[in-house]
């Protein structure tokens, strides 16, 4: 553990955590600790007084650390740390399909709020959303703040966001904003301001609930303490409030739109519709059919009447707006139209988000709702305004210059960071592109105390930050603001709390005068006694994604244990077994585990040996288990809410342990078989879990048969095609490949248990192929995956539907038959019976997809009302 570092002005300059706990309390060593904030900033911490105490709120939180409290941070601070990485938190600027996520950064201390801050902070957002939806309705509709110049139509109607196809149209629920979030922050004297806002789709509702949940028992006790205010009202009124003012008579469906597993925020909108029981879907996955929007399942299309989007609106519509998106659903602006679907928000609200709005807000305001702003905006000129520009100019150096056309925060430059040369050109620049730059006034932002380890000693660190926070609709023009929010520290001194370049989180801690709100997402204080069970829908993109995790957990299994069993055998005592080698080299070669060029065992056996361990962890082309590995990760990433954390974290562990493992082979030249069987067999050990989870952890519904199916087909095909090469290798006929085949199949306990010492292939087939309590034997798998198709198509017990009659009929079986000679000494019987499960393998998988992902094999598509 480091030594703490600070200066006590009574004792010895640099005595121990130890002994100055002894003689202080917790506050006392906690200011001590924490230099000041920076000169002209606000100090969260000692509540804006230089060099003062503590705030009251924060000597309640650090007094309920204990005495060892400080000595205990840094083993709280890695159990975050664990509990980010165990929750698969991730933040990316930019995923990458082929390499890890990055993780969610997070502080150790949250920042606190008290009530009577809070109040007045509340009092201003519920103000601005009302104004913002005021100004978008009329914008939208009679326009008359553009004809009374209290907007300037170059600002609404020559943004880029702004989206002509909406205008005229009210919105089904006769309100634009459902979400809206503010960027907020302290000046010097404590007060909040305005810097940005957002209004298409605001991120961090997901990312705040996890670090309320991680923060949050990290310190209960101060947590309860302090009556730190609630969220789950918040988000149960966002949800409740959408199905009231759904255009549904009754039990609206309301999805949640995501642009897919690459997004940056992918993390969030998974864990944001577990939370909220809402189904997770991409454009993919909606269809507009009369001008209603429906959701393509695995049973048909369903109607859909609200849509939650984390979507920028440019790519909602290719037929009206971005025609080459592929992100959003055809259609979708007349659905909106008729007025047949509620969206939050309504499209055409990316106008609001331009910096320069805020320079026109206090008159709006004035304008709509008769009132002076609660909450200030800092002091924005629009450059497009002759006098604004002129004005704002010679203040450069010591203001901020934004994009009026862009995102809050895109292209952010800091006039104190330039020289005078690169204010010259920006002042030109804005001067020929008057209308494209808006000036914001600088305002340092407050310091909240950060904890930092390292090797010169563990302190609390002042660090800047930036508060956003959410306002979402409860009813028809209601609305209500969460009781805290994202809160985003600046990761060095400079004031730059953009997450895409590198700062880090913190919960926020937003305290009450009063009770306590207990109302939680996980059950009600009131059990329904009548509930209406409502099956979970399955989509035709989640279903197909299901179907293939199943095929490539079975893959990565089936090839892992194949690799395991070529390696043991290369060095075990049957090595010079040439049938054995033959079926070896043959298997290897059909399941990539080396490229056809490669010399066979036969040939080459160490050469052959080589050429496994080498391609193990390839990934780029079809080949070998780190491929199946991959994909099996991408297919599970793409139904992520529809797994458990901890399959999700076998996952990801599986794939980081076997690439670092296997990467060994490339720096370490004695690198062997040894080390990549024990690369292997830890790799068996993660499939087993995931086969687990898969068998144990999941609701039997069409997704997860659809799972169970594919994972059946693929055992199928491998085993059937393994069993066929040993025949035609005549591997069965020398002792130890056929203790391999049994081996592969994973039957050699149950074999010798049931037949002892016998090696002939009457013993073998009964086992593998006709035993019906053998889960590896082929009658097994073809029977239970007859089953998972008849269940899937929802036939009448005892009914078989058409799909499922491709899988041969284990009842139909003879081991007589099969163990049968011609007159060339071929099992033909046998031969041709295997190759009819590979064939249906294959068949099956084609007719799956016909009829359940694409639908082109069904012509019977059905609407439901």
């Amino acid at each position: 553990m480091g030594q703490y570092v600070y200066v006590d002005k009574h004792t010895d300059p640099s005595p121990s955590l130890f002994g100055a706990d002894a003689q202080e309390s917790p506050t006392a060593l906690a200011a001590a600790l924490a230099p000041p904030a920076a000169a002209g900033h606000y100090d969260e911490l000692r509540g804006g007084v230089p060099g003062g105490a503590p705030a009251p709120e924060w000597s309640h939180f650090f007094e309920t650390l204990g005495r060892d409290g400080f000595a205990d941070l840094n083993r709280r601070t890695t159990n975050l740390e664990r509990q980010v990485r165990d929750n698969g938190i991730t933040y990316n600027v930019y995923a990458d399909a082929d390499g890890p996520q990055r993780p969610w950064s997070l502080d150790l201390f949250p920042l606190i709020i008290s009530p009577q801050s809070w109040a007045k902070l509340e009092a201003g957002v519920l103000q601005r959303v009302k104004l913002l939806d005021r100004v978008m309705a009329d914008v939208y509709g009679p326009q008359q703040l553009l004809a009374g110049n209290l907007l300037p139509p170059a600002l609404v109607q020559g943004h880029p966001g702004y989206l002509r196809p909406m205008h005229g149209v009210k919105p089904a629920s006769g309100m634009h904003l459902h979400i809206a979030a503010f960027d907020m922050a302290r000046d010097p004297a404590g007060d909040w301001w305005v810097v940005s806002q957002r209004t298409q789709a605001p991120s961090g509702l997901g990312y705040l609930l996890e670090n309320r949940l991680i923060i949050s028992r990290s310190f209960p006790e101060a947590f309860r303490d302090l009556k730190v205010q609630r969220l789950a009202a918040t988000y149960r009124a966002l949800v409740d409030g959408m199905r009231a003012m759904c255009p549904a008579q009754s039990d609206p469906r309301i999805v949640l739109l995501t642009p897919g597993p690459y997004n940056e925020t992918y993390f969030e909108h998974a864990y944001l519709a577990r939370y909220l029981g809402l189904t997770l879907v991409e454009g993919s996955d909606l269809t507009v059919r009369d001008e209603r929007l429906y959701l393509k399942t695995l049973q048909g299309l369903e109607p859909v009447h609200g849509l939650l989007k984390r979507l920028d609106d440019e790519f909602l519509d290719p037929l009206e707006l971005r025609s080459d998106s592929r992100l959003g659903v055809p259609g979708l602006l007349q659905a909106i139209r008729a007025g047949n679907v509620l969206v939050a928000n309504a499209p055409g609200s990316a106008f609001l988000e331009s910096t320069a709005m805020l320079g026109f807000l206090p008159a709006l305001s004035r304008h709509l709702l008769g009132e002076e702003l609660k909450l200030p905006s800092l002091a924005t000129w629009w450059c497009g305004e002759r006098a604004a520009m002129q004005a704002v100019l010679p203040q450069l150096a010591t203001s901020v210059i934004k994009p009026t056309y862009a995102g809050p925060g895109a292209g952010a430059t800091l006039g104190r960071s330039l020289s005078r040369r690169e204010l010259d050109e920006w002042a030109g620049r804005i001067v020929r592109e008057a209308e494209e730059h808006t000036i914001q006034a600088y305002l340092p932002l407050s310091q909240m105390p950060t904890w930092k380890q390292s090797p010169q000693g563990d302190h609390i660190v002042p660090r800047s930050l930036m508060l956003r926070v959410f306002a979402v609709s409860d009813g028809p023009q209601s609305w209500r603001v969460l009781p805290g929010g994202l809160c985003r520290i600046a990761s060095t001194e400079l004031e730059i709390t953009s997450m895409q370049r590198g700062g880090s989180s913190a919960d926020t801690w937003v305290l009450t005068d009063g009770e306590v709100d207990p109302t939680s997402l996980l059950h009600h204080d009131q059990p329904a006694v009548d509930i209406a069970h409502r099956s979970r829908s399955v989509t035709s993109r989640a279903g197909e994604n299901l179907f293939w995790l199943g095929r490539y957990t079975e893959r990565t299994e089936n090839t892992t244990r194949l690799a395991r069993l070529a390696l043991e055998s290369l060095n075990g005592e049957d090595q010079t077994s040439q049938p054995l080698l033959a079926w070896l080299g043959e298997m290897a070669v059909a399941n990539a585990l080396v490229l056809p060029a490669v010399p066979p065992p036969t040939q080459g056996r160490r050469v052959f040996e080589r050429s496994l361990i080498a391609s193990l962890a390839e990934s780029d082309d079809s080949a070998s288990v780190g491929y199946n590995l991959a994909s099996l990760r991408l297919a599970a990433s793409a139904v992520r809410e529809r797994l458990s954390q901890e399959q999700w974290n076998v996952i990801v562990r599986a794939e980081r342990e076997f690439i670092e493992g296997c990467a060994m082979s490339e720096v370490d030249s004695d690198y062997s078989s040894v080390e990549a069987l024990r690369v292997l067999e830890t790799l068996s050990g993660h499939t087993a879990a995931m086969t687990g989870a898969q068998t144990d952890r999941m609701t039997r519904d069409d997704g997860w048969r659809l799972l169970s199916s594919g994972r059946h087909l693929e055992r199928l095909a491998f085993l059937s095609s393994a069993l066929g090469w040993a025949i035609e290798t005549d591997a069965l006929s020398d002792e130890g490949g056929f203790e391999a085949v049994v081996a592969l199949f994973d039957s050699t306990i149950t074999f010798h248990a049931q037949y002892q010492q016998r090696h002939d292939i009457p013993a073998l087939l009964d086992l593998l192929v006709l035993d019906r309590d053998n889960p590896r034997s082929l009658g097994w798998v073809a029977q239970t995956l007859r089953g998972r198709l008849a269940k899937l198509a929802g036939s009448a017990p005892g009914e078989l539907p058409e799909i499922a009659l491709v899988v041969p009929d284990p009842q139909r079986w003879s081991l007589q038959a099969m163990c049968e000679r011609d007159e060339n000494g071929r099992y033909t019987a046998l031969l041709d019976l295997l190759q009819q499960c590979t064939d249906a393998a294959y068949k099956l998988s084609d007719d799956l997809g016909a009829r359940y992902f694409t639908h082109s094999g069904d012509s019977r598509r059905s609407v439901g009302a």
